[in-house]
């Protein structure tokens, strides 16, 4: 059942959340009466002659369905994958869905909080890809996809970059020219924001208090990473500038350089821009620095001695004390460091080292917790520890679908029995 303009009524309970790459979808459905997941599944390699889709319903016990051969573009990804809930009976016909939630990277400085899609909002979206040149075009197909499916039905964006609109000036500004940085939207947007709302949110709950009253640093740390320093609930700074670059060591990417590399580059080794980028985007990084840009791989070869993979480990982590011991200064009272994501959730060693030699920040590790492997938040700190050290698993898709069902929900009540024209909101 659905009220006046597509807005759910109040008893469609579910929502699917859509992650569209440049040649992947990955989708779940969840029942917002109790945050549990319905389905879960993952379209890759759209496009090529050898595209795979992994569907695993979370219900009625049936394991994981594979589907192989070509999947042509993302309208075909997106119908196999509805094709694939329906047969569970979980179809996107159904009226107990009330929206579908999708992740989109970039939001500019516009797009503060969820947003239900209009064609405003669509074109607003566009006019970012030369800031989200990877990711924005990926976002947007997955949208005008799912608007086809479902045209009734009300589309949610939650922005990568919202949670980090919060910044003060003087952390977002870079020190360029004002005039070139607003002619050309110059400035730090910082990405993975979801993942820092709800990681920061839940660190909050880990040490009893309300997020108001905590000052936390946040360590995303995966193939991409980031780190954020939060105040009382806010972003007040973060890695990640005008793109998912600048910051942490990544798996691939440099994070933090001279920019005159990149003049060198061009001048010295005779590289054009694009390679430049390529260079620094796909070749950088732990891969770039030891060939492998898996930390169990890497430890792996650290212990049989190999001395690359110890180089890359320590420029890793030593980046990380440096932002921890920035933040601690931003901050001013730091409460806790938060680990999250790939890395920050599954590697010890790493939690282990970048915390290491901090005891004068009030900051220490236990290792019989730290070994602790949990899919559960968790602290990994001594009792006697001044700032708490933290586990908290990350959930982008249940953020993401707890935001979509909170904005509809309050907009499906703004009239009693209807709901607020779509062209209206978000004004």
């Amino acid at each position: 059942m659905t009220t006046k303009k597509g807005f759910a009524a109040v008893q469609a309970r579910r929502v699917l959340v859509l992650n569209s790459g440049s040649s992947s979808v990955k989708y779940q459905l969840l029942d917002m009466d109790d945050r549990s997941r319905l389905a879960i599944g993952l379209v890759e390699r759209i496009g090529e002659g050898t595209s795979r889709l992994l569907h695993t319903p979370l219900t009625g016990g049936g394991g994981t369905r594979e589907r192989t051969g070509r999947i042509a573009d993302h309208e075909a990804a997106l119908k196999a994958a509805a094709e694939e809930l329906a047969a569970d009976g979980l179809g996107l016909d159904s009226p107990e869905l009330a929206a579908i939630g999708h992740r989109v990277v970039h939001g500019g400085l516009r797009f503060t909080e969820p947003t239900v899609i209009t064609d405003e909002v669509l074109a607003e979206i566009e006019r970012l890809v030369p800031v989200a040149p990877l990711h924005n075009p990926a976002n947007i197909i997955g949208i005008r996809t799912a608007q086809a499916l479902r045209p009734d039905l009300p589309q949610v964006a939650v922005f990568d970059t919202a949670f980090h609109t919060t910044m003060p000036e003087y952390a977002a500004r870079y020190a360029i020219d004002v005039g070139t940085a607003d002619a050309h939207r110059i400035r730090r947007y910082g990405f993975h924001g979801t993942s820092h709302a709800y990681v920061s949110r839940k660190a909050a709950e880990l040490l009893g208090r309300t997020p108001e009253e905590v000052n936390v640093i946040v360590l995303h740390l995966g193939n991409g990473a980031s780190a954020s320093a939060v105040a009382g609930g806010r972003c007040v700074e973060t890695s990640m500038g005008l793109t998912p670059l600048e910051g942490l060591v990544m798996g691939t990417r440099s994070g933090d350089i001279d920019p005159a590399v990149t003049f060198h580059l061009k001048r010295v080794a005779g590289m054009s821009v694009d390679e430049i980028d390529v260079l620094l985007n796909k070749r950088s990084g732990l891969v770039g620095l030891c060939g492998d840009n898996d930390m169990r791989e890497i430890r792996r070869r650290i212990d049989e001695g190999d001395e690359r993979a110890a180089l890359a480990f320590d420029i890793y982590v030593h980046r990380l004390k440096k932002y921890i011991g920035a933040y601690s200064a931003v901050l001013g009272r730091v409460d806790a460091v938060v680990f999250t994501a790939g890395v920050g959730e599954n590697s010890a060693p790493v939690r282990e080292a970048a915390i290491a030699g901090l005891e004068g920040f009030g900051l220490a590790v236990d290792a019989g917790l730290n070994a602790v492997r949990s899919g559960e938040p968790r602290l990994i700190s001594p009792d006697y520890a001044r700032v708490a050290v933290a586990v908290v698993p990350t959930d982008e898709e249940l953020e993401i679908a707890g935001q979509t069902f909170a904005l509809v929900e309050r907009l499906g009540r703004t009239v009693p029995g209807q709901a607020e024209p779509l062209g209206q909101i978000n004004k």
